[in-house]
């Protein structure tokens, strides 16, 4: 007995011994990726010092101030030099109001110097020649970590540069930053437990929005003049929306990124990179100051170097006609997806926009989108959690889960059947809808490969009656609603249901588009004080905080 008592107490020693040392060992991962990242931005300032001592007359906030259609022009015409506008943005960069205040930047990309002697060589200059780009986490770039602020993926860094940051260079763009990711990207919340929390450069009280969070704030910030996200739920279309800028979700298949990139052993991450081949795809973008931005962006990746790097993208040029046309549009509207109400404000932002393009001679079309509640949780959520979220909860390597995740993490793990009784007990209460959407596993699960298949055609057929709609009304666009004005920091973990209004054109593989119109005024602020939503419940109490 004796023996036995001494050799479980051995083991339980061990098994402590080998969760210290695990921890031990995850810790000093992050330790060594905050270091990178500091020796990396030590190395930024250094490089901007040293041409200051160069270039001592540079008069930085004229550069920084110049739309990126004027900067181009000025960069192709040789009125500015890629170096000195390289070097003015790296120099805004390091400074402490864009990177300390709001921890937007995961890493420098010191390449960037590189890239700036080649370009600097070349007779053919592109259409983004000398025109600083940052990108987002989880873009490959060679010799660089794609970490999607998970732990596991701090070991290898990316082998070759992905196909988007290859297009970005034969353009002439210099990539110079990656920003930073909220854990696992699926939040539009922007913190993980490597890199910290990113704010909003805007109001440092709130978040800048996710997943593309560091982009949004490094741009609103002036640090970047042009970024490129990725969006499978809003992340490029919200941190555009809570940072005051403009951002584009395309077709998933009209920009490729994936080739080149290490998918071990990030399931999760592959799920989101692997964009095309899912259900609900992700699809890349760009996150500019205006549209022009955007549209100049979109036509510098849709050339040749595009099609041949990657030929399962359509070979489709920009389409300059449609772009610059002024023809009378046929244009469908709506404030309310009649699942999740907004604030007052983008309800107003919706009207005024609507009687401008009136204005404007463009024909105006009430329009209703079909059953957003089932889209939201029997197709979108479904997508995400068909196996229960264990495919999620395996990327948390040695439990460590920002706190922004929590809820979700915990509630993937509860029992099955602790989740049904609660749903049940709490049904009277009004919590169902909270205690549904949280209870993703329990709704949103596909228990066999028929299941799926099923599950498939029920989004086909969603989307083959949502065009049917659209054709029937002889739409050309929509506007509609997006989610803001900025939460306040902590407050997107409590409120999953609210990203309907995004989530609808990943669903679709519809083109979206965010453009700011407005800000919030004193009677909104007063009207907010009126708002009940949909039915006075907890989601709705909670978005009026």
């Amino acid at each position: 007995t004796s023996a036995a008592l001494a050799l479980l107490g051995g083991s339980v020693a061990a098994l402590g011994v080998w969760k210290w040392l695990g921890k031990r060992m995850i810790q000093k991962k992050i330790e060594e990726a905050q270091r990178t990242r500091d020796e990396g931005m030590k190395k930024m300032a250094k490089a901007v010092q040293q041409f200051r001592e160069q270039v001592p007359s540079v008069q930085t906030d004229g550069i920084l101030s110049l739309p990126l259609l004027e900067l181009t022009v000025r960069l192709q015409e040789g009125c500015l030099s890629p170096r000195t506008v390289l070097y003015t943005y790296l120099e805004k960069v390091s400074a402490l109001e864009v990177t300390q205040q709001t921890n937007c930047l995961r890493h420098f990309i010191p390449e960037c110097e590189e890239q700036l002697q080649e370009i600097e060589q070349r007779k053919k200059k592109g259409l983004l020649y000398g025109i600083p780009v940052s990108i987002k986490d989880h873009i490959g770039h060679k010799g660089h970590l794609a970490t999607c602020g998970l732990v596991q993926c701090l070991g290898t860094p990316v082998e070759e540069d992905s196909v988007l940051v290859k297009v970005l260079k034969r353009q002439g763009a210099i990539p110079f930053a990656m920003t930073n990711v909220p854990q696992s990207l699926f939040s539009y919340e922007c913190s993980n437990p490597i890199f910290g929390q990113t704010l909003n450069p805007l109001n440092p009280q709130k978040c800048p929005g996710g997943s593309s969070g560091g982009e949004g704030a490094l741009i609103a910030g002036g640090g970047s003049i042009l970024g490129i996200g990725s969006d499978m739920g809003g992340s490029i279309r919200l941190p555009s929306s809570f940072c005051g800028l403009c951002g584009l979700k395309p077709t998933a298949e009209r920009l490729r990124w994936v080739l080149g990139l290490p998918f071990q052993p990030c399931s999760w991450p592959a799920l989101a990179e692997g964009g095309k081949h899912w259900v609900v795809p992700c699809a890349l973008g760009p996150m500019a100051r205006d549209v022009d931005s955007l549209a100049l962006c979109m036509k510098a990746l849709l050339c040749q170097e595009m099609f041949q790097l990657d030929p399962s993208v359509p070979p489709i040029p920009f389409k300059e006609e449609v772009y610059f046309s002024s023809a009378p549009l046929r244009v469908g509207y709506y404030d309310t997806d009649g699942y999740f109400p907004l604030p007052p404000c983008m309800r107003r932002a919706v009207k005024e926009t609507r009687c401008a393009l009136q204005a404007a001679g463009h024909q105006l079309v009430l329009f209703s989108p079909p059953r957003i509640p089932y889209v939201m949780t029997e197709l979108f959520l479904k997508t995400f959690f068909a196996d229960g979220g264990r495919t999620w909860l395996n990327v948390f390597t040695g439990n460590i889960v920002d706190p922004g995740l929590k809820p979700q993490v915990n509630s993937c793990k509860m029992p099955r059947l602790v989740k049904k009784l609660l749903a049940l007990l709490l049904k009277p209460l009004q919590f169902l809808l909270l205690v549904q959407l949280k209870d993703v596993a329990v709704i949103s699960t596909c228990r066999s490969v028929e299941e799926m298949w099923n599950h498939h055609h029920e989004i086909q057929v969603y989307r083959s009656q949502f065009i049917r709609q659209w054709q029937e009304l002889q739409l050309d666009v929509v506007l509609c609603p997006v989610l803001g004005p900025a939460f306040t920091t902590g407050y997107p973990r409590k409120l999953i249901a609210a990203i309907s209004s995004t989530m609808l054109y990943n669903v679709l593989n519809f083109p979206a588009g965010v453009v700011p119109v407005s800000t919030v005024t004193e009677a909104d602020e007063e009207e907010l004080k009126l708002y009940k939503g949909c039915c006075d419940d907890p989601w709705d109490r909670t978005l009026k905080q």
